[in-house]
């Protein structure tokens, strides 16, 4: 049935309880994983105050885990290497 729900565009939820938060040079990271298919997808946010005002990116990426923990830790890495490559560009 998830084909179905997929092949219709209607991915599962987001979970609503991060599963990981970090701070990084300035920007908070919450990783979300989103579950599809049995396993968890890479997605959370990334975000920073600036001039008063919360900017958030969120970032989701193709891969795939077999449980929360596994996926929260990739998802933090993952953001961490987008803040090093792009810094304040990826809030716009």
């Amino acid at each position: 049935m998830s084909f179905f729900k997929r092949l219709l565009g209607k991915a599962e939820e987001a979970s609503a309880k991060p599963a990981a938060q970090e701070s990084y040079k300035g920007f908070d990271i919450v990783a979300t994983p989103q579950s599809d298919g049995g396993q968890y997808r890479l997605h959370g946010t990334i975000s920073k105050q600036v001039d008063g005002e919360v900017k958030q990116h969120v970032l989701i990426r193709a891969d795939l885990f077999p449980d929360t923990k596994q996926c929260a830790e990739v998802t933090l890495r993952k953001a961490k290497q987008v803040i090093d490559e792009q810094g304040d560009r990826l809030l716009g």
